[in-house]
């Protein structure tokens, strides 16, 4: 059956010839859809039938379809007086067949298919407000701006081997995200103590897949080829527990961590196969009777799942070859060319306002915490030495390369998770590359003094970096380093939503970074900027504060008040104080949770941020007592 399904309409296929086509040979193909992502992320889905599609191609491939704006997130845009918003098919990037498994149709005995058409969205018939947009204008404004620097500074091209600027047909933004994900079994809870002795012990990295998680990561990957997805590889990740193996020869308890990689394309061809991949896997394991969690830390003190996104930058020549635009022109005297020293440093430099697109949810900033790998301070790892990169884990944002290979040049930025808005993550990222770039090449910096200058001391002053900061380190950051001093040298990593937002008022200098070419234009940042406060409350209120207060009647009392021995009585009294201070009011003082909700109904976001600190750690204190209590009751 797999090899009589259609499952990809590339970009060079799309005349309405060629779709009519295409259709008419794939009839299990039974509908269309029009998918535009707003500003939060979320993608739209509606079923219009394959005929009706047919019978008025033109028209929907040039005017697409419209949705009601104000029930997506395009808040201060899109408001229900004027709501108006166009889905526009995209014909520059690959369409993809969504196949329904449950669904087998009667005339071809084949499940049903979707195509999914990444668009655009379109507010008024004319403004672009979608995070696929954004991603194409800041790749855009990047290949015209970067062509013209090194038309005016043609330095930078000998310094990758080519004569001129005119040498150059195509500049491309090249990406690849690697995907990590949680599968259980439904309502399994799993034991937390289990899950971080095996993390301690590394008993689940890159061992044997079993049974049924076995059984559909394979077939997941061979559905990703069959796309044409170019799968590298599928593997466990750190995380998990082994299953058990029951009377019927099944197993149960499943609980494991996996990750899948797959091949470079441009950055907004990955971004699009990366949303359908997600869909892919939920609905490959769920065939198997399991779920998956792409939630960037679905259980506390346990090993967070991210998205290691890697970016680069190429050039098209004329002579058709590619050239990487990070790679020196000798890999073994230097790490970068300037060109990639300057997107390097562009990007730690503005970080602060790249980081709110990042990190979006409560749920991502709960990973961005220290320790389990977490990437939460600003800065990089190059290598010890240019003919030996090294791989450091504790960075930001880290360079990858291979030595006789210039096109793997690239930086791998650690921070972003697999709920992370890949479109807003590259578009935001790229631009903070392109100011570096914009400030190497226009004081036309070569290699060696580059790497002084990304390599400078606290104090140290050079241009462009900040003085008392410093942006490179070969250590492990968390252990060469004590907090003070990480958030001395590094800067102070956001606790919350709030304070991570807060970055767009408190570094406007850097925000004007994003603005440059209107690639994120005001509105578009106020938009998104109240989409996150008000999703980033809503989830505090209505769902986190709701799970602890779940933990807290969990922790019950289990002893008996006759045989008790002193220390449970003493560990029961330590977990009262903590569940009262959280949760319980009194005549003269309100819990934790009270003060967060009153907060939050005044609009005192920097009051309820801090209060949200303060129960996280006394969360982590309360999971802690219960275990010390609950493991000396017999």
């Amino acid at each position: 059956m797999i090899d009589r399904l259609l499952y990809v309409v590339p970009s060079m296929t799309h005349s309405p010839k060629d779709i009519l086509d295409l259709l008419n040979n794939h009839r299990e193909v039974k509908f269309v859809s029009m998918v535009g992502l707003d500003l939060g992320g979320h993608d739209t889905d509606e079923k219009i039938p394959v005929d009706l599609f047919v019978d008025n191609i033109k028209k929907y491939l040039e005017r697409g379809v419209q949705t009601d704006g104000s029930s997506v997130v395009l808040p201060k845009i899109s408001e229900l007086n004027d709501a108006q918003v166009d889905i526009i098919p995209d014909s520059d990037v690959n369409w993809f067949v969504d196949y329904n498994f449950d669904h087998i149709a009667e005339d071809t005995d084949l499940p049903v298919g979707t195509l999914r058409i990444p668009s655009r969205l379109l507010h008024n018939g004319t403004r672009e407000v979608g995070s696929r947009e954004i991603l194409k204008n800041a790749g855009s404004y990047f290949g015209k701006r970067l062509k013209k620097l090194l038309k005016e500074h043609p330095y930078a091209c000998k310094s990758l081997g080519i004569k001129s600027e005119s040498e150059i047909t195509e500049v491309i933004l090249t990406m690849a995200t690697e995907l990590e994900f949680w599968v259980k079994t439904p309502q399994e809870k799993g034991d937390r103590e289990q899950l971080s002795t095996s993390q301690e012990l590394k008993e689940q990295y890159w061992q044997r897949t079993r049974g049924s998680v076995r059984t559909a990561l394979e077939k997941t990957i061979l559905l990703l080829d069959a796309y044409g997805f170019g799968v590298e590889m599928g593997h466990k990740e750190v995380g998990g527990v082994k299953a058990r193996l029951d009377g019927d020869g099944d197993y149960t308890h499943i609980m494991e961590q996996l990750e899948i990689d797959w091949v470079y394309s441009t950055a907004i061809q990955t971004a699009d196969n990366e949303l359908f991949i997600r869909y892919l896997v939920k609905d490959v394991f769920r065939q198997y009777g399991l779920e998956v969690s792409f939630m960037a830390k679905p259980m506390h003190g346990i090993a967070g799942s991210g998205e290691h996104t890697h970016m680069g930058v190429a050039a098209r020549l004329k002579n058709g070859k590619v050239i990487n635009l990070f790679s020196p022109r000798n890999m073994s005297d230097n790490f970068l060319s300037p060109i990639g020293y300057g997107a390097l440093m562009g990007l730690l430099k503005n970080y602060e306002v790249v980081n709110p697109f990042v990190a979006a949810s409560n749920d991502a900033m709960d990973r961005l915490k220290p320790g389990f790998e977490a990437p939460v301070c600003i800065v990089t790892s190059l290598g010890k030495q240019a003919d030996s990169p090294s791989r450091n884990r504790t960075v930001l944002a880290g360079l990858v390369r291979e030595e006789g290979n210039p096109l793997s040049t690239r930086f791998e930025l650690r921070s972003p998770c697999p709920k992370s808005n890949t479109y807003l993550v590259a578009a935001s990222a790229y631009m903070a590359m392109m100011d570096g770039i914009e400030v190497v090449l226009e004081a036309e910096k070569m290699e060696e003094e580059l790497e002084k200058a990304i390599s400078k001391e606290a104090g140290e002053k050079v241009f462009y970096l900040d003085k008392d900061r410093i942006y490179r380190s070969e250590e492990d950051v968390f252990e060469s380093y004590s907090a003070e001093e990480r958030e001395a040298l590094f800067g102070a990593a956001p606790k919350t939503v709030w304070e991570n937002i807060s970055s767009f008022s408190t570094y406007p200098e850097k925000l004007e970074v994003l603005k440059k070419g209107d690639v994120f234009d005001a509105q578009i940042l106020d938009s998104y900027a109240a989409a996150t406060i008000t999703q980033w409350g809503t989830e505090l209120q209505s769902r986190l504060i709701p799970d602890v207060l779940d933990l807290i009647r969990e922790c019950r009392k289990l002893h008996d008040e006759k045989d008790a021995a002193d220390l449970d009585i003493q560990n029961w009294s330590k977990l009262e104080q903590i569940r009262n201070k959280i949760a319980k009011d009194t005549l003269n003082e309100k819990g934790i949770v009270t003060r967060i909700i009153e907060a939050l109904s005044i609009g005192d976001y920097d009051g309820a941020s801090a209060l949200q600190v303060e129960m996280q750690e006394e969360v982590l204190r309360l999971r802690d007592a219960w275990m010390d209590y609950r493991r000396n009751i017999i």
